[in-house]
């Protein structure tokens, strides 16, 4: 756990949304501090997504505060939510590559739109190290459907990685991937933290990928948190919400 004086990057407090009858998130409160990979648990459907999107702007919370590297994301005009959006990684749940690109056009793609006045060889350059960090600078000229799901993965990790943002925010990273891709990807997440000096939000309903990545868990359970610590600290507990949540991952 990261010593609580030690200022949050990313700091949630008394967050509520809802969509019209159904209240989604009901007063969650979530500290994340530089250098850690925090994993949020839960089932689908518990407001895990709906947590991020708000983090980024994508969505506006119905009370409470959402602050990002010092700044409440509500209040941000359009140009001060570009800005902090550049600093910001998101990892989509479907990769969210364009399948017209090749992968180099993928990856040349936010870099171009957001860097002015590259040259071509710096522009080879950030494609070709991002791809070698996720290990498949062999696969440049081709394009998504030539790839495997973890591929596609890897790849739109790398995208996320060009700009050199310094929050990853990963929405169920391992969904829809056999079990020795899951643990590369999982492997690749801690991998991304060390050499890109990240701090990370794991969006997961998968406890492998959780105790494997997670320097810390919170478990997410009908709208708030309800339960913070170490892997071992999460499911050391008598409540029969974490205790089915753990069996269904694992007996079934």
């Amino acid at each position: 756990m990261k010593e609580t004086n030690q200022e949050p990057i990313i700091h949630i407090k008394d967050l509520y949304k809802s969509f019209g009858d159904l209240d989604v998130l009901r007063g969650a409160s979530l500290d994340v501090f530089r250098g850690e990979n925090v994993v949020v648990l839960g089932r689908s459907g518990t407001g895990k997504s709906v947590l991020i999107k708000i983090l980024v702007g994508l969505l506006t919370q119905d009370r409470g505060t959402a602050q990002v590297l010092g700044k409440e994301v509500a209040t941000l005009t359009e140009k001060e939510l570009r800005d902090l959006r550049l600093k910001i990684g998101f990892s989509f749940q479907n990769s969210a590559l364009y399948d017209s690109m090749t992968v180099r056009e993928n990856l040349e793609f936010p870099l171009v739109r957001n860097i002015a006045n590259l040259t071509r060889g710096q522009i080879d350059k950030e494609v070709e190290t991002v791809l070698d960090a996720v290990g498949l600078l062999q696969t440049i000229n081709q394009v998504p459907s030539e790839l495997s799901g973890g591929q596609r993965k890897r790849i739109g990790i790398a995208r996320t990685l060009i700009l050199r943002p310094e929050i990853m925010l990963y929405d169920e990273p391992t969904a829809g991937l056999d079990p020795i891709t899951c643990l590369e990807i999982n492997e690749l997440i801690n991998e991304v933290k060390e050499k890109y000096k990240t701090t990370s939000i794991i969006i997961t309903h998968d406890l492998t990928c959780a105790k494997v990545t997670g320097d810390r868990i919170a478990m997410l359970l009908d709208g708030s948190f309800v339960r913070q610590g170490s892997f071992e600290e999460v499911f050391d507990t008598s409540e029969e919400r974490i205790k089915s949540f753990f069996d269904y991952n694992f007996i079934q």
